[in-house]
């Protein structure tokens, strides 16, 4: 049901990012034209790709790396999203034991490592993101959700994470919400930050080291150039086409059309949407407590991500999850006016007490997703390219990760790293169109049919399950 007054709380919300509408944002850097070399191309310029150029740079000052974008660096998924970084690189742990039962343990010690070390970049490179190692509490808003977050509660405690189970009274002490009925408080494994200034200031960390950065410049195809790679540019009206040959090439372009033709079929790029609220007023902050200022997720097939931003306005976003036939990617889908509606109409049940309250922005963004919901890994054209996708919602942690993984592969070493089965494996493939697109909006109904009765899925979701397959909300 659509509350009376969720269109007055969204009538004057802007549709653009919220973290990307501040005057922090650096400007553009100029697009790249005629012929140059580089030791190492990086085509992409949001998380995955800031940290191959800096990794690559701090380990090997020498080494020339050039960067570039279609846009500007962050623009994309790496500006829009939560802000939830999380030191899982199996999108769960419950994924991960699932997927990679051989190796979780070591996952898990990777994964708390990755989190230190980006929190340790922030500090070293004083990257002013509003970094708060909060942690995430995990809400159950219906009855059957409890018995759930008890085995997520004891999954985590059997892999050492700090973790509290918290019955309807002490979550809502925490969080006060009538939806809300117990909830899992995960102390140490996610942290909370400014997604924007986070890329911006790697941006500002790779320059200072050496990285040469060129934003509005599109890679338009590669091709072998005797013992290098050659990359086609176009910098559109501000540049003349051009073209770097480098020995090394890493893609980083996530849920954008892949150069490299066999990564397709294990893409599908999926829009997701946020709002953010207006800066909350003293009294409404003591009307919802949220003293630690955890991230929060329900814990539904479709489910929702919120938590506070550093001057206390309340991001809240997910639910539905948008495929558009044939992988479409463009502009005009950042905006869902249905979607809004619905994330509005949630918001104002889970706070119910915040009912005056304004939204000042409304997005969408595109997220890379693959059947086993977190990321996947490989190399092309002997050995000279390597590349990292599908981090489905948990690249703003995961994507150092990756970074780390491509050097890896680019140095043709066998690392620690390069043996891992979540790095030697593949997920599995989705199918062409126009069963691609049936089968996707089959899965949202199935979850959306499985979220109203009591968690219990359908023959379709039950198939896919064994298959391996997923698709997330």
């Amino acid at each position: 049901m659509t509350l009376p007054h969720t269109g007055r709380a969204l009538a004057d919300a802007v549709p653009v990012p919220y973290w990307l509408d501040r005057p922090e944002r650096p400007d553009p850097l100029p697009p790249l034209s005629g012929s140059h070399t580089a030791d190492l191309l990086v085509v992409g310029g949001g998380y995955a790709g800031l940290w191959t150029a800096l990794l690559a740079k701090e380990a090997d000052p020498d080494r020339d790396v050039l960067l570039v974008d279609a846009g500007t660096c962050g623009w994309a998924a790496s500006g829009r999203n939560g802000g939830f970084c999380a030191a899982s690189l199996t999108h769960g742990l419950a994924n991960g034991v699932e997927r990679f039962p051989g190796e979780i343990g070591e996952l898990e010690r990777l994964g708390r490592e990755n989190l230190d070390a980006i929190a340790a970049t922030v500090a070293k490179y004083d990257i002013d993101c509003d970094f708060e190692r909060t942690g995430e509490l995990a809400v159950a808003v219906e009855p059957y959700q409890l018995d759930g977050l008890a085995a997520d509660a004891e999954l985590a405690r059997r892999y050492g994470h700090d973790v509290r189970l918290l019955d309807r009274d002490e979550v809502r002490a925490e969080v006060a919400s009538p939806t809300y009925l117990g909830g899992m408080w995960d102390r140490d494994r996610v942290a909370l930050l400014d997604p924007a200034k986070l890329a911006w200031g790697l941006r500002r960390a790779a320059l200072d080291l050496g990285v040469r950065v060129h934003e509005h410049t599109r890679v338009t195809g590669l091709a072998r150039d005797g013992a290098a790679l050659l990359a086609g540019t176009s910098g559109g009206a501000e540049a003349a086409p051009g073209a770097v040959r480098a020995r090394q090439v890493v893609l980083a372009t996530n849920a954008f059309p892949p150069l490299l033709r066999r990564m397709r079929s294990w893409i599908v790029p999926v829009y997701d949407y946020a709002l953010m609220t207006e800066p909350l007023t003293a009294a409404q902050r003591d009307a919802i407590g949220w003293r630690h200022r955890q991230g929060l997720a329900d814990t539904g097939n479709q489910f929702h991500y919120y938590r506070l931003t550093a001057d206390n306005r309340i991001l809240f976003g997910g639910y539905d999850a948008i495929y558009h036939y044939g992988n479409r990617v463009a502009p005009a889908l950042e905006q869902r006016e249905a979607t809004f509606t619905t994330l509005a109409s949630h918001f104002f049940t889970t706070f119910p007490q915040l009912a005056d309250v304004r939204f000042s922005h409304r997005w969408g963004g595109v997220i890379d997703t693959c059947t086993r919901f977190c990321a996947f890994f490989g190399t092309a054209y002997e050995g000279r390219l390597a590349y990292a996708a599908g981090f489905t919602g948990l690249g703003v942690g995961a994507t150092r990760f990756g970074a780390r993984v491509t050097l890896d592969l680019l140095s043709v070493a066998d690392t620690p790293l390069t043996r891992l089965d979540l790095v030697r494996s593949k997920p599995l493939p989705f199918p062409p169109e126009p069963a691609r697109s049936v089968g996707i909006n089959l899965t949202r109904w199935s979850l959306a049919r499985a979220d109203a009765r009591d968690g219990r899925r359908n023959l379709w979701l039950r198939t896919l399950d064994r298959l391996g397959l997923g698709f997330d909300s």
